[in-house]
C-alpha cells in the first residue's frame, strides 16, 4: 500500500508543480515577476524528480535498499536545486515589492547559498552510502536553514507592510516546509516513520506554487 500510494502522490506532485510552473512561464504575458515564479516552480518540480523518480522506481521494484546510490545522487541534486529555488524566490521578494536597494541582503543571500552548496559538494557527506553521517546532514542544513529563515521574514515583513493578501501566506507555507523537514533530517535514521513527514513538506511547497499561480491568475482577470 505504501508503494501505490506514496507513487501516486509523487507523480501527482510531480506533475502539478512542473505544469503550473509552465503554464505560469507561458501565461505571465511579459510580467517578470510571475515568470521568475514560473521558473522557480520548474526548478522545484524538476530538482525533486531526481530524488522522487528512482524512490518510485524503487518502491515499485526491489526496494529501496536496492537503489541507495541513485536515491544518493537524487538527494544530492534536490539539495542544490532546493537551494536555487530559495535564491530565484529571493529575487521574486525583490521584484514583488519593487527593493532596490539591498545589496548587502542580496550578498547574504548567495553567500548562504555558496556555503549550503560547496557544504553538499563535500565526499564527507557519503550521497551514495547507505550510512551517511548525520553531522554532515546537520552541517549542510545550517546555511540552508539560515537561508529560509531570512526569506521566511522578508515575506512576512513586506506582505503585512503592503497589505498585500495574495502573498500574505507565503511566510508561513516555508515555515511550514522547514518544520516538517527538519526532524526528518535529524531523526529519520532513527525513527524511519519521521520520513513520512515529507509528505506535508511536499503540501508546503505545492501551497507555495499555488499562492504565485493564484496571484497571477487574480492579476490578469
Amino acid at each position: 500500500m505504501q508503494a501505490i500510494g506514496e507513487t501516486i502522490f509523487d507523480i501527482v506532485y510531480l506533475i502539478l508543480v512542473i505544469s503550473l510552473g509552465i503554464r505560469m512561464i507561458r501565461s505571465s504575458n511579459g510580467n517578470k515577476q510571475y515568470r521568475l515564479f514560473g521558473i522557480t516552480a520548474v526548478v522545484l518540480g524538476c530538482g525533486d524528480a531526481f530524488h522522487l523518480v528512482p524512490r518510485v522506481i524503487a518502491l515499485c521494484t526491489t526496494g529501496l535498499e536496492n537503489y541507495t546510490a541513485a536515491l544518493g545522487i537524487g538527494k544530492f541534486v534536490t539539495s542544490i536545486t532546493m537551494t536555487i529555488f530559495y535564491v530565484i524566490l529571493y529575487h521574486v521578494w525583490r521584484m514583488r515589492y519593487d527593493v532596490k536597494d539591498s545589496k548587502n541582503l542580496t550578498v547574504l543571500v548567495y553567500i548562504l547559498a555558496a556555503a549550503r552548496i560547496i557544504l553538499c559538494l563535500f565526499p564527507q557527506n557519503g550521497w551514495t552510502s547507505a550510512a551517511a553521517p548525520l553531522s554532515w546532514g546537520i552541517y549542510r542544513n545550517i546555511p540552508f536553514a539560515l537561508l529560509g529563515l531570512l526569506i521566511i521574514v522578508l515575506f512576512y515583513k513586506s506582505a503585512r507592510k503592503n497589505h498585500d493578501t495574495e502573498f500574505k501566506n507565503m511566510w508561513l507555507t516555508i515555515v511550514l516546509s522547514f518544520g516538517f523537514y527538519i526532524p526528518v533530517v535529524l531523526f529519520a535514521d532513527q525513527i524511519p516513520m519521521i520520513g513520512m513527514l515529507m509528505i506535508p513538506k511536499t503540501c508546503a511547497y505545492v501551497w507555495t506554487v499555488l499562492i504565485g499561480y493564484q496571484a497571477m491568475k487574480k492579476e490578469q482577470q
